[in-house]
């Protein structure tokens, strides 16, 4: 059965967006929000002087956010949650998920570091009783435990958890967090996205944006 759904072009799509006129002062708000997510706290000075946009947040709280960023990207996780508790210790009381993450990633900075034991005792201590609730939350901890078996973990097959990937990708989920406390509106946006492409899904084929985290646009598919 051929579907009834009307297929757009991402050519017919690009044009329509073409024609849709975005205020100078909406495109200014969109530039200092791209400044103030990135930490560019220089930058969004300057830019606040030229253009008298102001951000939704203070251009302080972004030196405390870049702070807590670089703690976990450095691999001090303790002083990163430390931080992070500073700001606002509802961050991590409202996201399970983040704080296993980071003490999973401060499991690993004892094993990359070669404090066996210690990390054995931390898992036990401060992982083993979340994993007994979560099962996902379980499977990481037996994932990053398995690491001590191995002298070479070149050829361990979770090596890539000591790759210094692991830590960037911990901290940008730090900090987001960090950032939707500050900036409510920012999660907002994103679920009225997300609501709007799935009403027209149902009525048609369109370039939409599946990864909202680089916002490309991808062709359309039945």
């Amino acid at each position: 059965m051929a579907s009834s759904k009307k297929l757009i072009s991402r050519e017919e799509w690009e044009k329509r967006l073409n024609n849709v006129k975005i205020r100078k002062e909406d495109m200014n708000k969109l530039v200092m929000n791209f400044l103030v997510t990135e930490g560019n706290v220089e930058a969004a000075k300057k830019f606040r002087m030229e253009s008298g946009t102001h951000p939704d947040i203070g251009l302080a709280t972004i030196t405390d956010r870049m702070a807590v960023k670089k703690a976990a990207q450095c691999g001090n996780v303790k002083d990163a949650i430390e931080k992070i508790n500073d700001l606002n210790p509802e961050i991590l009381d409202t996201n399970p998920q983040l704080f296993f993450q980071l003490q999973q990633q401060r499991l690993i900075e004892l094993i990359r570091n070669g404090k066996v034991e210690a990390a054995l005792e931390f898992a036990q201590e401060e992982l083993a009783p979340r994993a007994e609730e979560n099962q996902s939350f379980l499977e990481e901890l037996e994932r990053t435990i398995s690491l001590v078996a191995f002298e070479d973990t070149s050829n361990c097959p979770v090596g890539e958890l000591l790759d210094i990937s692991q830590r960037l990708k911990t901290a940008s989920e730090v900090n987001a967090a960090v950032l939707t406390s500050q900036n409510p509106k920012l999660p907002s946006l994103l679920k009225m996205l997300i609501w709007a492409q799935n009403k027209l899904d149902k009525k048609a084929a369109y370039p939409c944006i599946n990864d909202l985290s680089n916002a490309r646009l991808e062709d359309p598919t039945f």
